[in-house]
């Protein structure tokens, strides 16, 4: 997962190296569900993953389904960049990165819907004041 623009002075200048070692010891798999970075295949609805060995795919697609590829991201384990210690950081697939992160996830875009309420509350409160909306024909003339 690549690192946001924003967060990007929060993690140290070596981070590549680091993310090399995580890697190699975690032996190219997800920590949590074994995975090979760079497999090829696609998910099942109970989350098993089915490899395609051939990998040859016509169109982007193989029997009507989209192949997803494998790709090992680093987790830190305390949702903490600046903490880069080995026992703090796991390699992880997709999958298993996005469900580690869902109370992060999900606290974060409740925190975005709240503050675009915030945002928008002055505007509501000007539309609210101007008083009902009339269109452009009405001269606000009792019939």
């Amino acid at each position: 997962m690549p690192i946001r623009a924003c967060d990007r002075g929060r993690y140290p200048k070596d981070w590549r190296s680091i993310r090399a070692r995580i890697l190699a010891r975690a032996k190219d798999r997800c920590e949590f569900c074994g995975i090979e970075n760079g497999a090829i295949g696609r998910r099942r609805r109970n989350g098993s993953f089915e490899p395609w060995e051939d990998q040859k795919v016509k169109g982007g697609r193989r029997d009507g389904v989209r192949p997803t590829r494998i790709v090992l991201t680093v987790a830190h384990l305390d949702h903490t960049p600046e903490n880069c210690d080995e026992a703090n950081l796991r390699a992880l697939c997709q999958r298993c990165h996005l469900r580690y992160d869902r109370e992060q996830h999900m606290r974060n875009a409740r925190e975005t819907r709240l503050r675009k309420r915030d945002a928008a509350r002055p505007l509501l409160q000007l539309i609210e004041a101007a008083g009902p909306a009339r269109d452009k024909n009405d001269r606000g003339l009792a019939a």
